[in-house]
């Protein structure tokens, strides 16, 4: 079979993938049936929070990456450590895009669902096209599973799914029997199906297998004979779709070598990358990295990370709060650190306190948020950027903070040097909004070259930097460079350096206690000053055709979702123009005159519209905002709607 295949501009987060030629019967290790290339595919895994969902599709996405295909993932779990079994809110998956060609997002629903459990049959079959491919484990559509999610009777038997391909599988009971050699119980024999789904998966996609044996050797190092039934169970797997006669057809995807620059790769998510990017800039700045943190979903990783990195001087701390975090963060600035705390929204509104003292103090400061559903504890394992305003304004006082957003997970390496950069030049605090969706996704990342990054070494003070009246050379703490407004740095216990440092307002030059309005008034305005003059590039706009009548102006991790997007758009022959902002605060140079070049701004978020009101208010510009808050990112086709409606208008 063959069919059409469309451009790459066209597929990026559509809901089917084609056959670009018909493979010939008997390829290698398939005797006998058909191998059809494919150009992309959009696998879900789902089951269980315990059915290992997660790991499943982080080996799959591992040998794919190591394959050369570009890819984007979506992890998607409950909050529940572990959720109640076989229901609807504990169902956990792990939904992979993967092409030979440049993509930007994890699809907008799935060529192939695994389903587990009726569970997790029942909560992704909506996202399913007619024609996609079910792999679904039998053993588990027992009565009490299926009533439990409110089948009155079995969907594989009452032609519900007759507009799909269903592969019934024993997956339980086979891998049981395949582990029959094995000293394990039915139950724990059982556990190991994730792994017989991965080989029957790695087998139809042609994925290599050596990483993933290695890695399960690891993995259970200590146990050795889990670790080679884990093996086994995968192998079983794998021979399974070799012999089963219900897969008659594999498929391959080829490497996307046309996508990546000349470098070598590797994949990455989103808070690991954010974690190797501070270390970097550490290293850069020729500074110890400090984390002061408290566990938070989904912000957790980045500690969890840094704490592997002693060997490059980095020192983590664990407090017993989020304000003790950030306490012992902005002490480690004042003692000459680069200072990091990380948390999520909850955390930020706790830290607002401490974040206003790093304003008065001036010192470099650097807040990770990493976004998640809201208000309160809200929806720790699902995505938002609702934090914008709470990071621009959520102080008391006059208190402005620099805010930087990546725009995908490997750009998570950049937007933290590029935030430690503002931060050590400035001697200021800085937002750096991250978000669940760019934390726990992932995608290629190809690793810098060290003399590429920049350089953010820091002079500190080191010795008086004022003549009085009298010709008495003194220090002056609050003496600014005239460039960047930064006041010195001085590392405690340096001679001649001793200083005051606290809450209340400083005079200007000496930071002297100060309760003079018009002092006030000059700090407050000098403070202001400083953030607005930082350096950040132009805006650039993505506009081919230079006859664009409409501007889609995208933030953070909607990057991906408005680029696919944008793509199909121009592929139905409109035109569009897009951009997108790192820099919220300040905001680039040129943002208003791009503002003005357009006749419509459509801002798609993931909030009620909160850079739309910041662009409403400064540039006094009619910005529409097309908002989503269900805890999901946006999908490229709904999105693709929204421009040609606002083209249209």
């Amino acid at each position: 079979m063959t069919s059409q295949v469309s451009s790459p501009a066209e597929q990026d987060g559509g809901a089917a993938a084609g056959d670009r030629a018909a493979g010939a019967a008997g390829a290698p290790g398939t005797p006998g049936k058909e191998v059809h290339r494919l150009d992309r595919v959009i696998i879900r895994f789902a089951g269980d929070s315990g059915d290992g969902m997660q790991l499943t599709g982080d080996r799959f996405t591992s040998e794919t990456a190591s394959f050369g295909n570009d890819l984007s993932t979506l992890p998607n779990f409950p909050a529940e450590i572990r959720a109640p079994a076989g229901t609807l809110p504990g169902v956990s998956s792990f939904q992979l895009h993967f092409a030979d060609h440049d993509i930007l997002t994890p699809g907008d629903a799935p060529n192939v669902l695994v389903a587990m459990n009726p569970a997790a049959l029942k909560a992704n079959l909506a996202d399913l096209p007619h024609g996609a491919e079910i792999i679904v484990n039998t053993d588990e559509f027992t009565k009490r599973a299926m009533a439990k999610v409110g089948y009155a009777a079995s969907p594989l038997d009452d032609g519900s799914l007759e507009a799909y391909r269903v592969h019934p599988v024993p997956l339980t009971t086979l891998t049981v029997e395949a582990l029959k050699g094995y000293d394990l119980s039915r139950k724990d024999a059982g556990r190991s199906k994730n792994m017989f789904a991965l080989g029957l998966l790695s087998w139809m996609y042609h994925r290599p297998t050596e990483g993933t044996e290695r890695f399960l050797r690891s993995k259970f190092a200590k146990k050795p004979e889990i670790a080679e039934a884990n093996v086994a169970a995968f192998r079983a797997g794998w021979n399974f779709g070799e012999t089963t006669e219900d897969f008659a057809v594999s498929y391959e995807v080829a490497p996307a070598a046309a996508a990546f620059p000349t470098g070598t790769y590797r994949n990455i998510s989103g808070n690991l990358a954010l974690s190797y990017g501070l270390i970097a800039a550490s290293q850069q700045a020729d500074l110890p990295l400090y984390l002061g943190s408290y566990p938070i979903t989904p912000a957790s990783d980045i500690l969890h990370e840094l704490s592997k990195h002693k060997n490059f001087g980095v020192r983590t701390f664990q407090a017993e709060d989020e304000i003790a975090a950030i306490g012992a963060a902005l002490g480690a600035a004042f003692g000459g650190a680069l200072a990091v705390t990380t948390t999520s929204g909850p955390g930020v509104a706790l830290k607002s306190e401490t974040i206003g003292l790093a304003v008065s103090l001036e010192l470099p400061l650097l807040v990770v948020d990493i976004q998640r559903g809201g208000p309160s504890t809200g929806l720790p394992t699902k995505t938002e950027q609702a934090d914008l305003l709470q990071a621009m304004y959520g102080r008391n006082g006059e208190a402005p903070v620099p805010v930087v957003a990546p725009a995908t997970p490997a750009d998570c390496f950049d937007a933290a040097i590029d935030a430690a950069r503002i931060a050590l030049a400035y001697r200021t605090p800085v937002f750096l909004l991250s978000d669940g969706y760019l934390a726990n996704g992932s995608e290629p990342w190809r690793i810098p070259e060290v003399e590429d990054l920049p350089d953010l070494t820091v002079r500190f003070a080191s010795g008086p930097n004022h003549e009085l009246a009298d010709g008495t050379e003194v220090f002056w703490p609050y003496k600014r460079d005239p460039h960047t407004l930064a006041r010195p740095w001085a590392v405690p216990g340096t001679p001649g350096l001793e200083h005051r440092i606290g809450g209340i307002e400083k005079q200007d030059g000496t930071g002297n206690i100060s309760y003079d309005p018009a002092n006030h008034d000059f700090m407050v305005r000098t403070r202001q000053a400083k953030i607005d003059g930082i350096e950040v590039p132009d805006l650039v706009v993505d506009d081919p055709s230079g006859e664009a009548k409409v501007l889609v102006l995208g933030w953070g991790s909607t990057y991906g979702p408005v680029t696919a997007a944008v793509r199909r758009v121009r592929a139905g022959g409109r035109s569009v123009a897009q951009a997108h902002l790192r820099h919220l605060n300040p905001f680039p140079r040129n943002l208003g005159e791009v503002l003005k070049r357009y006749d419509r701004v459509v801002v798609p978020e993931m909030n009620l519209g909160q850079l739309a009101a910041l662009l409403r208010a400064k540039y006094l510009v009619d910005a529409r905002s097309y908002n989503q808050v269900n805890g999901m990112p946006f999908k490229a086709e709904q999105l693709a709607g929204v421009v040609k409606e606002a083209i249209d208008d």
